[in-house]
């Protein structure tokens, strides 16, 4: 198994929407806001070699909406899908399978694009898109406070054109390849387990959108059930043994990865940064 980081490109979010209830005076040291209060964010994706098959998890904002839609973000950074793809050696036409962690749309909006006729089409021609079942029903009948994340061109295309596979809890996408679906950030959000390099690497997609937001506390205005990702989180830390797994961080601006430990303080528990630094420094 080989695994190759695809950097999509940047994008800006409020800073007190990506930290929720932590307070500005301790947030903005971990990444300071601009004047407008945006902090610059990640949109890293993961591809996997395995099997003959080539897995691409997320696919970053994707180029196909409006100047007005873009301008709400502020697109940064010289890297594009396209460019890291042809970074790593392969062309979209390779892609074998594209699995979205959830169907917000920095995280699927790579996934179509429009054709010279302006026709909305599957970006990777030979791939099978997967979701979960559950986050696909919820996605297509949203929540008011996840509407707007929601854009149906980013994924009724993919339906429509038959490329469509959906997933349950627990399922193995290939050998040592799991999926966990978690429903704090969102309901149903696929968070893929991977086997590789002696290590159990976690695809964190928006569980753990950096490594900043590992406390177990610190979680997201946008997430729709907060305790519920806390939970989530402290389930995943305490289910570590031998230090071996790998926390891949999706939005992370300046750290691909990262190993987490637990510090013992009385009656409680909590858990912080050990080691960070790029796939390579662990995998591969």
């Amino acid at each position: 198994m080989k695994l190759h980081t695809i950097h999509t490109g940047n994008f800006k979010l409020d800073g007190g929407a990506m930290f929720g209830v932590v307070p500005k005076v301790i947030w903005n040291k971990l990444n300071p806001a601009d004047e407008n209060n945006l902090c610059n964010w990640a949109m890293r994706c993961l591809l996997v070699e395995t099997d003959n098959r080539r897995i691409l998890i997320d696919c970053g904002i994707g180029n196909k909406q409006s100047e007005k839609f873009f301008g709400y973000y502020y697109l940064n950074g010289e890297q594009s899908l396209e460019l890291s793809l042809k970074q790593a050696g392969f062309e979209p036409a390779d892609i074998t399978d594209v699995l979205l962690t959830h169907l917000h749309f920095d995280h699927c909006g790579g996934a179509v694009r429009k054709n010279q006729e302006g026709t909305l089409v599957p970006t990777f021609p030979n791939a099978v898109y997967h979701t979960g079942e559950e986050h696909w029903k919820h996605a297509n009948n949203p929540n008011p406070r996840e509407r707007a994340s929601f854009l149906p061109e980013n994924f009724v295309p993919l339906l429509e054109t038959g490329v469509l596979n959906l997933l349950q809890n627990g399922d193995q996408l290939a050998a040592g390849f799991k999926i966990r679906m978690v429903n704090g950030h969102t309901m149903g959000m696929a968070i893929p387990q991977i086997l590789a390099g002696g290590k159990e690497l976690i695809y964190c997609a928006d569980l753990i959108p950096s490594h900043q937001h590992i406390p177990v506390h610190y979680t997201m205005g946008y997430d729709i059930e907060p305790l519920v990702v806390m939970h989530e989180k402290e389930k995943l830390y305490n289910e570590e043994i031998n230090n071996n797994r790998l926390y891949y961080f999706e939005h992370d601006p300046d750290m691909e990865c990262a190993t987490i430990e637990k510090i013992e303080a009385g009656s409680k528990a909590t858990f912080r940064l050990k080691l960070k630094g790029s796939l390579s420094d662990f995998i591969n």
